[in-house]
């Protein structure tokens, strides 16, 4: 086997074990082929029992709610030194586990800034606008020990970094959710791209500028094609695909350098749904429905003239597209307002059949109210990380037959000497923290699920931290 060889089927196995088996695909193949209702039964049962307070196993505080069973540690601390010497920057946001070595996993984070907000995310060799504080911070953590080992940070100088998906190539695309008119800013720079961070290493600071300018939410790319989908956190959006050159085939990573990045320079196109142009996909509907789609080729993809939504007129319109996630070629995304109530819906896309078919809808805020990233786990159920109005903010599950379950709950309330506590084990907490430090933060949100072997991964935004989650996943579809 090749150097080249080896690599490819390190990433693959590593791809493999990171993410999933692929039962979520099958379990929802005749669903994509028929349109029939949502089915396909799992071999687990839905959900893992009631919650109950935990304790964190890295500083003893109760952090959150959790099944019987489960335990779980916190780190990567908003303000927390690290190993580059800078503090943590504030509003961890999407993320995953993006590569191995030996028992080491890398997470990317990103980290929801604008200027003036937190602490920049700076590093050298790795700015894209000096003025702005937006970026990624990198997290290794020993997936064997299950502990912490190190953090630094990966890129700087962008705009709200919200979400955003792994790659092939052991890679984290971070998004900017931000648009603004071409060429208004007065520092020349424009924003509302993606960058490819490697999860060993230092990002470029280099924008893929074909992939498009404008609020990017999350990405998602098919291993088998290499081809690149988006969402766009926005009233009125699209669902898009970035055909990188040299993509769309299945020996797409023939002539790749090892360590090459995503591509610029190819064509993105938007989702249309055959004969019906600027098709209404929040109006409601039944789990089941499925519909033909097609693609076409946006005009004016860096927003030149206008948004680049508006450079493709027959593009169908879902409202506020937000987490997306691929599992065995199939891409599944959330479309954070959608449906009849508002609540959320989930959608799969599949590019063998051209289909997109809806998998859930929430019509009861009690149970799902804003579901916003997302991820599948090695047993091919979903997890969706929640973003609306409810209190407190809940990790929720979603099984293979629709049914829904909350899996753990935010309960982040920070007393009198609780922060000194959280310095004592993570250095520089108190001093740079950048939020009060006494207060109750059940409602922030949690992002930026991702899961290895036993472990799942997740963030909650304020007061900022990444929490390590095990326990006894095969009681469940988790």
């Amino acid at each position: 086997m090749s150097k080249s060889d080896e690599s490819t089927a390190n990433r693959r196995q590593f791809l493999k074990y990171s993410v999933s088996t692929g039962a979520a695909s099958m379990a929802f193949s005749a669903l994509s082929q028929t349109g029939s209702e949502l089915g396909g039964g799992t071999a687990y049962s839905a959900g893992y029992g009631p919650l109950k307070p935990a304790k964190c196993m890295a500083t003893g505080l109760t952090l959150l709610a959790l099944p019987e069973g489960f335990e779980y540690m916190s780190f990567g601390w908003a303000g927390q030194i690290m190993d580059d010497g800078r503090p943590t920057p504030s509003d961890p946001d999407g993320m995953a586990v993006v590569a191995k070595r030996g028992n080491t996993v890398a997470l990317v984070r990103n980290h929801e800034l604008s200027a003036g907000e937190s602490n920049q995310c700076f590093v050298q060799g790795g700015m894209y606008n000096i003025v702005e504080y937006g970026g990624t911070t990198n997290l290794l953590f020993d997936f064997v020990k299950g502990e912490f080992v190190k953090s630094y940070t990966s890129l700087g100088g962008t705009i709200r970094n919200c979400a955003g998906g792994r790659t092939p190539w052991e890679s984290w695309i971070s998004c900017e959710e931000t648009y603004h008119l071409w060429d208004e800013r007065e520092d020349g720079y424009n924003h509302g791209y993606v960058f490819d961070v490697p999860g060993f290493g230092v990002s470029k600071g280099v924008p893929v500028k074909a992939a498009g300018r404008f609020a990017h939410e999350a990405v998602a790319i098919d291993p088998n094609t290499g081809v690149m989908y988006e969402t766009e956190d926005a009233g009125t959006s699209a669902f898009y695909k970035y055909v990188q050159p040299g993509a769309g085939h299945n020996d797409w990573q023939d002539g790749r350098e090892e360590g090459e990045l995503l591509r610029d320079g190819g064509e993105l196109y938007a989702m249309i749904l055959d004969g019906m142009a600027r098709k209404n996909m929040s109006v409601g509907y039944e789990p089941g429905v499925t519909f033909p789609v097609s693609w076409e080729l946006v005009g004016d993809p860096e927003g030149i003239k206008g948004r680049a939504f508006d450079s493709a007129p027959s593009a169908a319109n879902f409202s506020r597209g937000e987490g997306c996630w691929e599992d065995d070629g199939k891409i599944y995304f959330v479309s954070t307002n959608g449906g009849a109530a508002g609540l959320g819906q989930v959608w799969m896309y599949d590019p063998k059949a051209e289909t997109v078919a809806l998998l859930y809808e929430s019509t009861d805020a009690s149970v799902v109210d804003g579901p916003d990233n997302i991820a599948i786990s090695p047993r091919g159920g979903i997890i969706l990380c929640e973003d609306g109005a409810s209190n407190p903010k809940r990790l929720i599950g979603l099984s293979h037959s629709g049914e829904i379950f909350t899996f753990a709950e935010n309960r982040i309330v920070l007393n009198t000497g609780d922060i000194d506590v959280i310095d004592a084990v993570y250095p520089g907490t108190k001093a740079n923290f950048s939020d009060p430090v006494v207060g109750d933060y059940r409602s922030m949100e949690w992002a930026g699920a991702t899961f290895y072997g036993d472990w799942l991964f997740a963030n909650i935004m304020s007061p900022g931290a990444t929490f390590a989650i095990r326990g006894p996943w095969k009681r469940g579809i988790l």
